[in-house]
């Protein structure tokens, strides 16, 4: 799994970061900012639920 986040199209809701914090953050503008791009087996359901969640359709993933 392999994760991008366009930022330009997020809005700040945090969905992800509340649903997956181990690997999604915000910077001081309140975007999404993603502790890593390619996240751990364990992690991955949490990652999908974010996606689903995201508001703006900011989070794209790539499945391996």
């Amino acid at each position: 799994m392999h994760i991008t986040a366009d930022r330009g199209r997020c809005v700040g809701a945090a969905q992800c970061v509340l649903v997956a914090p181990a690997v999604f953050d915000q910077d001081e503008e309140g975007l999404v900012a993603p502790v890593t791009v390619d996240p751990a087996g364990a992690d991955r359901p949490a990652v999908r639920q974010a996606v689903h969640l995201c508001p703006s359709s900011a989070i794209r993933i790539d499945e391996d």
